[in-house]
């Protein structure tokens, strides 16, 4: 070795070791609790609030036919942190919870596991295939593609990111779109098959259901940690509110 290079040896071979392909790229300071996603296929527990209304236990049902590798289970008297307890212990990826209010689902909770982090949205017009007089044609079991639309800030990927990794890799030759646009901090969530007519023409369904998802807080932690770190919280009320772009 050169005796000018001597010296700095033990600092050049520190960046070397830095310089690998996770940390090459300057990152955030919270670590990505879906790195290890790439090897396992999601597993979601799915359930809603006490005594769910027959309108929201339907839109669990269609939820099911929408976000694939769901198990859903009935509430009854399962407390929080049983049922974190049972996600664990079962290896499911993520667990949804589904709120209503006077019988509409108005709420949608996603919490990772077993670290976190836990997101909370608001839940508006929701859709369900049930409301629907004509017949619709039954929902393709395949995994689904993702079009993500609009997104422009980390938040909005961070949201993205929790949400993409509900659905499992698909197939390349798979007919279906699930599609999630931001409209106004607003995702609205479609669920589409489609058809090749010719090379030109592609005919699009709707199968459904349809909703709009508004994000409000995300924690670092699980659904069952209270005192877990606050990541972001929305604050409508500020002054600057209306000027503030979240996703």
């Amino acid at each position: 070795m050169p005796t000018e290079l001597y010296k700095k040896s033990g600092e050049l071979n520190k960046e070397i070791q830095a310089n690998d392909d996770n940390n090459i790229i300057p990152r955030s300071h919270i670590d990505d609790e879906y790195a290890n996603q790439l090897y396992r296929e999601p597993q979601i527990l799915l359930t809603t609030c006490r005594d769910p209304s027959s309108r929201l236990t339907q839109f669990m049902k269609e939820l099911t036919l929408l976000i694939p590798n769901c198990v859903r289970i009935n509430r009854g008297a399962y407390v929080i942190k049983e049922l974190s307890k049972m996600c664990i212990e079962k290896n499911f990826t993520d667990m949804i919870i589904l709120h209503e209010h006077r019988g509409q689902p108005d709420g949608m909770i996603v919490s990772h596991f077993p670290l976190g982090p836990t997101i909370y949205f608001g839940l508006e017009n929701c859709v369900l295939r049930h409301d629907l007089k004509e017949k619709l044609d039954t929902v393709s079991q395949a995994y689904p593609h993702l079009v993500i639309n609009n997104i422009s800030t980390p938040l909005g990927e961070r949201v993205t990111n929790i949400l993409k990794n509900l659905f499992p890799v698909p197939k390349q030759e798979s007919k279906r779109v699930v599609t999630l646009h931001n409209n106004s901090d607003t995702l609205s969530v479609r669920n589409h098959t489609y058809q090749k007519q010719d090379y030109k023409t592609i005919d699009l369904n709707e199968v459904g259901p349809r909703f709009e998802l508004k994000p409000y807080q995300i924690s670092l932690g699980t659904i069952d940690q209270k005192e877990a770190t606050k990541e972001w919280v929305l604050r409508p009320y500020m002054n600057t509110a209306t000027k503030r772009k979240a996703l």
